[in-house]
C-alpha cells in the first residue's frame, strides 16, 4: 500500500477575512477532505515570521496515490466539497502530491 502526502499552500482572499477563512478551512473543508477515501489525516500550519501561505499536509494511504487525487477532484466536481470565496484564487493555491520513499524513526528518548 502506497503512502504519501498532498501538500497545499493557501492564502485568505484578503487580510480582513483571515479569521473567517481559517474557520471555514478548519471546520468545513478539512472534515470534508478527510471523508474522502485514502485521506487518513491532515495537519495544518500557519506562517511564523512572515505573511507566507498556510500549509495543509494531507496524509494519504492507498493502492494508487493518483486515484486518491482523482477522488479529491471528483468530490470537488460533485459538490461534496464546499468551496469558498474566502480563499485566494489568483494566484491559485499551490499543490503537490508526494510519495513516501523512506521512513526513518527518531532515536529512542527523543
Amino acid at each position: 500500500m502506497a503512502k504519501g502526502i498532498y501538500v497545499v499552500e493557501t492564502r485568505p482572499a484578503s487580510p480582513e477575512v483571515d479569521a473567517e477563512f481559517n474557520r471555514w478551512y478548519n471546520d468545513v473543508h478539512l472534515p470534508e477532505m478527510v471523508a474522502i477515501d485514502g485521506i487518513v489525516s491532515v495537519r495544518r500550519f500557519a506562517p511564523v515570521a512572515d505573511s507566507g501561505p498556510y500549509v495543509a499536509v494531507y496524509e494519504l494511504e492507498g493502492d494508487d496515490l493518483q486515484q486518491i487525487l482523482k477522488g479529491m477532484i471528483a468530490a470537488a466536481r460533485s459538490g461534496a466539497l464546499t468551496l469558498s470565496d474566502l480563499q485566494q484564487m489568483d494566484p491559485p493555491p499551490t499543490m503537490r502530491l508526494l510519495e513516501l520513499t523512506t521512513e526513518y524513526p527518531a532515536a529512542e528518548g527523543h
